[in-house]
C-alpha cells in the first residue's frame, strides 16, 4: 500500500483485534487501511493549505503572509482577527508558524480516526 507502519502503529493497530482469533478478518484489515488512509488524506490537505499560504516556499508563514491568505479566503475579516488567529497559532510566539503549529492548530478539536 506504500507505507510501512511503525512498530507503535502496527500495535495498536492490532489492539483493536480479537486477541483469541488466529488471524485478522479481511473486513477488519481493510478497515484499519481504510483509517489510516482517512488521517492520512487528512494530512495532505494540511500540508497543501500550508503550501498555498506559504508563497515564499520557506517552510514557515509570517503575519504578512496570514494577512495575504486572509484577504483571499475572507476579505471581511478585520486585520485585528487575522492578528488574534496568528498568535494562537504562533505556539512558541516567535513570529513565525510552522508547519507543525500549522497543523496542530487545523486539528485542534478534532477526534482522531
Amino acid at each position: 500500500f506504500g507505507y510501512k507502519p511503525s512498530k507503535i502503529e502496527a500495535d495498536f493497530a492490532m489492539s483493536s483485534v480479537n486477541p483469541n482469533a488466529s488471524g485478522i478478518l479481511l473486513e477488519e484489515f481493510l478497515s484499519i487501511v481504510r483509517k489510516k488512509k482517512e488521517v492520512r488524506l487528512h494530512w495532505n490537505e494540511i500540508r497543501h493549505i500550508f503550501t498555498a499560504f506559504d508563497r515564499h516556499y520557506r517552510g514557515y508563514l509570517t503575519l504578512e503572509d496570514f494577512k495575504t491568505a486572509f484577504k483571499q479566503v475572507a476579505p471581511k475579516l478585520s486585520e485585528r482577527t487575522v492578528l488574534d488567529v496568528f498568535r494562537e497559532v504562533d505556539q512558541d510566539s516567535d513570529g513565525l508558524v510552522s508547519f507543525r503549529d500549522f497543523e496542530y492548530a487545523m486539528n485542534y478539536g478534532q477526534n482522531e480516526a
